[in-house]
């Protein structure tokens, strides 16, 4: 029975945490390449685990994801996934502004491609929701 119940969505909101990554002015995106929201570039970061603090997930999340290093600035904002008539989960994402801080990045198996680019630029990109509104709120934290 516990295999069944592993592969549907939690019963609860599950808490996560993003990090929009300047820089030189640019943001860091990366693609998913599963679901949810595969093919939609989007922050790194994930959920966070029991007993952990909000910046340690964050820091653990981007290194796992990205390779990268980075220097927290501040929290700015936060975005709710409610489930879908289709299912899927309950997310609260507490996204962070930061500052890249060192390497270079490299994918794990959760993104398929990456681009670092101007706010402005981000053009017709297939977009993760409350993605652009983050990262303004973000850069004016910078």
């Amino acid at each position: 029975m516990p295999e069944a119940s592993s592969s549907t969505a939690p019963s609860h909101p599950q808490l996560a945490v993003s990090a929009v990554i300047f820089r030189n002015g640019q943001v860091l995106l990366v693609r998913r390449a599963r679901s949810p929201g595969k093919g939609f570039y989007s922050l790194p970061g994930g959920r966070v685990e029991f007993g952990e603090s909000l910046q340690t997930a964050l820091h653990r999340e981007v290194r796992e994801e990205t390779g990268l290093k980075i220097e927290i600035v501040g929290l700015a904002g936060w975005r709710e996934v409610l489930p879908g008539a289709s299912g899927g989960g309950h997310y609260v994402i507490m996204s962070f502004a930061a500052r890249w801080a060192g390497n270079e990045p490299v994918l794990n198996e959760e993104h398929d491609d990456f681009k670092w680019l101007r706010p402005e630029d981000f053009g017709d990109l297939k977009l993760t929701g409350g993605l652009v509104e983050v990262v303004e709120a973000a850069r004016r934290l910078l």
